[in-house]
């Protein structure tokens, strides 16, 4: 019998997958990460906050149970709030999640939606996020390109994703334990018919390289591009301006070739 590949991303494996998971999905995440994930929000957070954005609300596409959102909602509460993923059971407990918040009178709003096709208009949001979602679409460059359209001129487009670190002893034991550990582990405490977390360290695993996201936003037009590795290279935050006025180029021998985070910067 012919079995599906584990990265098979067709909306309805996506969406059965996740609804399975929801209800383990942030305690495994912070225990797989050892709480870091936390962390790694929060300076993703700070750092696009810490740019002149103009006015407008914000979107985290592919928001899960909504955690980037919480994290924007700690950091400024002067914008509102929009989050939207594919499942409904997902995004049931990030509802439940921002009730506070919106018992506050905060504006912040939850709902089901594809980010191949997002449901708002062009220029819509000053800032346009996804934090370890972007890889589970069908398509990377057409949600990108949904982020894009739907980002304001001047806004700030990032992505929050799982990399692979560039020192080679870390590397191979992020891979054994991606591979080896995190699947077993992840199966037992959430059991699932779409083997959920042997899927997820592959799709990590076969997702572009951030110098390849930093690329194809580049050519929708996003400039003042930059990388930031975090906890060297296990996750990488890259961001940039829609319509800004520098002119990007790519510097020859690549982005970034330490492990350590740091900033940097492909444009000028």
């Amino acid at each position: 019998m012919q079995t599906e590949p584990l990265t098979d991303k067709s909306p309805e494996k996506i969406r059965r997958m996740f609804d399975s998971i929801a209800p383990r999905y942030d305690f495994l995440n912070h225990f797989f990460s050892l709480g870091i994930d936390r962390r790694w929000r929060r300076i993703a957070v700070r750092r696009l906050l810490n740019k002149t954005i103009p006015e407008g609300s914000v979107l985290d596409v592919c928001c899960g149970t909504g955690d980037l959102t919480l994290e924007f909602l700690k950091q400024t509460k002067n914008r509102e709030f929009y989050g939207i993923d594919f499942s409904q059971e997902m995004i049931g407990i990030g509802l439940r999640k921002i009730e506070t918040y919106r018992n506050n009178g905060i504006p912040v709003r939850f709902m089901v939606g594809d980010a191949l096709n997002l449901p708002f208009e062009p220029d819509s949001f000053a800032i346009v996020a996804a934090a370890f979602g972007l890889r589970n679409v069908g398509n990377t460059g057409q949600g990108l390109n949904e982020m894009f359209r739907v980002c304001k001129p001047d806004g700030i487009i990032a992505v929050l994703e799982f990399s692979m670190p560039e020192l080679p002893i870390l590397s191979t034991a992020y891979r054994f334990y991606f591979r080896s550990v995190l699947p077993r582990i992840g199966q037992f405490l959430a059991r699932n018919q779409d083997n959920a977390y042997r899927y997820l360290p592959e799709s990590v695993l076969t997702f572009d390289k951030p110098e390849e996201l930093a690329r194809r936003l580049q050519l929708l037009g996003v400039t003042d591009i930059q990388i930031l590795p975090l906890t060297f290279g296990i996750v990488t935050l890259i961001w940039g301006r829609k319509n800004g006025n520098n002119s990007c180029r790519f510097p020859q021998g690549g982005f970034i070739n330490g492990g350590a985070s740091k900033t940097v910067s492909i444009c000028s």
